[in-house]
């Protein structure tokens, strides 16, 4: 599959139960781009040792390869304290610190809730400035364009403005899209050409990050239909899955698409 479409076609790096260089190994010569999914706290991090990143960097360099670094998702960049952000950005500066040598594709980010749902906070004016504020701190290290903003549960145009102001890209998840009862079509038509990442997974049940029969081939079609016309491989459509099974399953669906 790789090579076969005008995008980057990428997996997850938590394909096999295995640690992150194995499952690197093993997607290689089958995708275009890896998401390292990439966790650092006090408890748990599984943030590479620089021996790691020079064979991370080797690998891409033989398979044609980029990487999309997952920002961590324990991080509240728009917490009423200070403190809090801080421990955010900080978190989020010493992933891209350790994985500049990757020449990453982009960096994907949440602007995480005070809550869940629709309404991200009870104090909107509060939580927007203090994602202005990391931001901020962010752009100190990243080029705007590479830092990308994802879609979780509540409508993208609260953030939208914050995405646009500090000319941000935007990250299309399409299965929260679908999970959440959000328009395809609609947020296709107006936020494609800021996108420079699409995640794509299935919603079965109530639950996402199933494999890609389990998206409506309306969906896929528009999306494999809209990027077909560019060459220049400036996107990256990640199949935001976690299991062998599910990935097998989703590269004969795209291979419908393949040219």
């Amino acid at each position: 599959m790789k090579n076969r479409f005008p995008f980057r076609l990428g997996t997850t790096s938590y394909i096999i139960p295995a640690d992150l260089l194995p499952n690197v190994g093993f997607l290689a010569d089958k995708v275009d781009d890896i998401e390292l999914v990439l966790f650092e706290s006090d408890e748990f991090s599984n943030l590479p040792e620089a021996v790691t990143i020079e064979r991370l960097k080797d690998i891409a360099g033989r398979f044609d390869l980029t990487y999309t670094i997952h920002l961590p998702l324990d991080t509240l960049m728009g917490h009423a304290k200070a403190s809090v952000r801080q421990q955010s950005v900080d978190k989020c500066l010493r992933v891209i610190e350790r994985t500049a040598p990757l020449s990453p594709f982009a960096y994907i980010v949440h602007f995480h809730g005070d809550q869940r749902g629709k309404s991200p906070s009870l104090e909107m004016e509060r939580w927007v400035e203090g994602h202005r504020q990391s931001v901020e701190r962010l752009l100190r290290v990243v080029d705007a364009q590479d830092l990308c903003v994802e879609m979780l549960d509540y409508p993208y145009e609260l953030i939208d403005g914050i995405v646009t102001d500090y000319g941000l890209s935007v990250c299309l998840d399409m299965g929260h899209i679908l999970l959440y009862g959000y328009a395809p079509e609609e947020y296709l038509d107006r936020y494609l050409s800021r996108t420079r990442v699409i995640h794509l997974h299935g919603v079965e049940v109530g639950q996402d990050h199933h494999g890609l029969a389990f998206v409506p081939a309306g969906v896929l079609n528009s999306i494999v239909d809209r990027l077909g016309n560019g060459s220049n491989k400036t996107r990256v459509v990640t199949m935001e899955i976690f299991d062998e099974g599910m990935l097998y399953q989703s590269m004969d669906v795209m291979s419908r698409y393949a040219s």
